[in-house]
């Protein structure tokens, strides 16, 4: 049954398939005198069944198609499947490993956030700053596929430790932060147009607010709530992160521009780690041998996707192979958070304000 909307006088379906929508997913605008009275937001179209295919299939099978739950964030999906085995095995995963892993990560993170730039700016009108923001993500795409042999798709993170091939010689290590210098300089020059930007910033401040009580009650994640006062990161929670010097972003306003703002100052944030990973890169193995696999009680690890909380869980059987596999990705409730964001709001002002929690529909549609 269709619910009382109010003194709503008109809908407006925005998507599956729309300009301002890079990926299907179907808001319905409930609209009063061309204010948004009230928001519902269908999602799962493209539904996969990714769940269901992985019951039943060796973990190492069930690994390669996790990290194909997303090509933007696939490193993360990759981590964190892999995190759930170690920690329901006790397995030690080598130093050296643990920095390789955190520097990939991180690369991604970046080039993740470039690509929500790119697309914010694209709705706001600004198309060369929209294209700028793929050219200062170039040379860390560049980056990872020096390192990894994949632009996408890097597959680093093994049960154990990582690949041999994404174990960086001393000559790679040295070109990395070359490259690093340049294109942290472009980067930050680029962060600064955007700031000092009065028609980007004019459009975008005091629109699509989120209260810190808001953001806490429909549970949003990462950059999202950490642009509405929430201080919850789960690389905090990660022992691979110990080895690095780096700060939480937390801002308070909760606007459109708020949530631009901390993921500008995140990526300052990313490139400090990576900086530092290269620098500080111990010698040794890149994998522990000598486990087995074996019976594994359900096992639940949480990682920080570029999006938020990603949510992983499963056991195995006596033969290696999963059960009960589950996943929870960020875009789910940061997007039922943008539903009361975008309340009051005009409807141009509406479509900005959901693209600005930088959903993943290829995510959320597994």
């Amino acid at each position: 049954m269709e619910k009382d909307r109010g003194e709503a006088d008109v809908e407006i379906p925005v998507g599956l398939v729309h300009p301002a929508l890079l990926e299907p997913y179907r808001p319905r605008f409930f609209l009063q005198d061309e204010v948004v009275t009230d928001c519902e937001i269908t999602l799962d179209a493209q539904h996969r069944g990714i769940e269901r295919i992985m019951e039943g299939i060796p973990v190492d099978k069930c690994n390669i198609i996790t990290e194909r739950i997303c090509g933007i964030c696939s490193c993360v999906h990759l981590w964190n499947s892999v995190r759930v085995v170690e920690k329901g095995l006790n397995i030690e995963v080598p130093e050296r490993a643990q920095y390789m892993r955190v520097i990939i990560n991180e690369l991604e993170r970046l080039t993740s956030h470039l690509i929500f730039f790119g697309h914010a700016l694209e709705i706001i009108g600004h198309e060369t700053l929209a294209m700028r923001a793929f050219i200062a993500r170039e040379p860390f795409m560049i980056m990872l596929g020096e390192l990894s042999g994949n632009r996408v798709h890097y597959a680093c993170p093994i049960i154990g430790g990582i690949r041999p091939r994404c174990n960086p010689t001393d000559d790679l290590c040295a070109k990395s932060l070359a490259q690093l210098q340049p294109a942290t300089e472009y980067l930050k020059d680029y962060a600064d147009r955007i700031l000092q930007d009065a028609m980007v910033m004019s459009r975008i401040e005091g629109v699509g607010v989120l209260t810190k009580e808001e953001a806490i009650k429909y549970h949003a994640v990462g950059p999202t709530a950490r642009a509405s006062g929430v201080s919850k990161d789960w690389r905090t929670d990660i022992p691979d992160f110990k080895h690095f010097d780096w700060d939480v972003i937390v801002l308070d306003d909760g606007d459109v521009k708020t949530r631009v703002v901390q993921r500008v100052l995140e990526c300052l944030e990313m490139l400090k780690i990576v900086e530092q990973g290269f620098k500080n890169l111990p010698k040794g193995e890149v994998r522990t041998t000598g486990w087995k696999l074996g019976k594994m009680p359900i096992t639940t690890c949480y990682h920080e996707a570029p999006r938020g909380e990603l949510y992983d869980s499963y056991g195995l059987d006596e033969k290696g192979n999963v059960r009960h596999y589950k996943c929870r990705t960020p875009t789910v409730t940061n997007l039922g958070a943008m539903e009361v964001a975008c309340l009051g709001e005009h409807l141009t002002d509406a479509v900005l304000t959901l693209a600005s929690c930088d959903p993943c529909l290829c995510c959320t549609n597994r």
